[in-house]
């Protein structure tokens, strides 16, 4: 059927996990078949991703994002998650949409807020949310400084950059009581290094990540480890 169906499903979207269910796989697969041709159609004109082919975009950003479903479940499983009023989630410097639109796409019952300061992007996730009919979804331009304290019960960002002192603070502030982060990271060590620089080391555990297909569709020094670091406020 093709790399993203193959990876959705190693993945097991359609499936419960932890008793949260997710969307059935006939429907996030189309929806990210057009998310994938809109990021082609408009990565120029935004500046998006850095990647444009159909199967390294379903990899590299779409089973990457969603690799952290049964985690995310376990977590909000854990925490005895109520989706019947009130639970709220966010993307942090959602940029491409990524993962806040894969996730809100998996886990329709979630209201998803993603938080992009550049107008232009927010136009975008606009688009997107529009085409998708993600009814779930609210593309809101701000930054993270600037949102209000204890406002979400649970935020994901793909974190490129170092998680660091200043970062920390304001992503935790944020937090509701209990609520947790759900960091993107690469290499283990890397993140130990990280975490342990924090003048206070927020409780955290690192999840590893399997994202299918990215071991044999990356070369020479390209980073091929994935893990979740989830923190609790």
């Amino acid at each position: 059927m093709g790399i993203l169906h193959d990876g959705l499903c190693s993945i097991g979207i359609g499936n419960s996990f932890c008793g949260i269910a997710t969307a059935p796989l006939e429907e996030v697969e189309a929806k990210m078949e057009s998310y994938i041709a809109l990021l082609q159609e408009y990565n120029a004109k935004f500046d998006l991703i850095n990647t444009d082919g159909h199967d390294e975009i379903a990899i590299r950003h779409i089973l990457d994002s969603l690799s952290a479903v049964p985690a995310l479940c376990a977590e909000l499983s854990s925490r005895g998650a109520d989706f019947s009023g009130g639970f709220s989630a966010a993307d942090i410097g959602s940029g491409a949409g990524l993962p806040g639109i894969p996730l809100a796409a998996v886990f329709p019952q979630i209201p998803f807020t993603l938080v992009e300061r550049m107008t232009k992007r927010c136009a975008f996730l606009s688009h997107c949310a529009e085409e998708l009919s993600l009814k779930n979804v609210t593309v809101e331009e701000n930054q993270a400084e600037r949102l209000s304290q204890g406002r979400f019960d649970f935020c994901a960002f793909r974190a490129f950059r170092p998680l660091e002192k200043k970062m920390m603070k304001v992503l935790l502030r944020i937090l509701k009581d209990g609520g947790f982060l759900a960091a993107y990271k690469a290499r283990r060590v890397k993140i130990d290094e990280e975490m342990n620089s924090l003048p206070v080391v927020p409780q955290y555990d690192v999840v590893p990540l399997s994202v299918p297909f990215l071991t044999e569709n990356t070369s020479g020094d390209e980073e091929r480890e994935r893990n979740l670091v989830v923190m609790t406020r």
